[in-house]
């Protein structure tokens, strides 16, 4: 089985076109890994955000806040 079009290598390279499986889907695979990778970051910021948001409910209190700022 050959995912090229390549059955042996005695043949002149000149003609070949290409020797590599999946040529010519470079593109979409790079688009693909874009789209990923800009849902990773949406994905991510709002996991942190809602994270943050979270903490400061419970931590941010006036309270706590004076007795960080006063140190006591």
């Amino acid at each position: 089985m050959s995912s090229t079009p390549i059955d042996s290598w005695a043949v002149d390279l000149a003609e070949v076109t290409f020797i590599h499986p999946w040529a010519g889907s470079e593109g979409i695979m790079a688009l693909v890994a874009i789209v990923l990778w800009l849902l990773w970051h949406a994905w991510q910021i709002r996991h942190e955000a809602k994270e943050f948001q979270d903490e400061l409910d419970k931590y941010g209190t006036p309270e706590n806040i004076k007795n960080s700022i006063d140190g006591g």
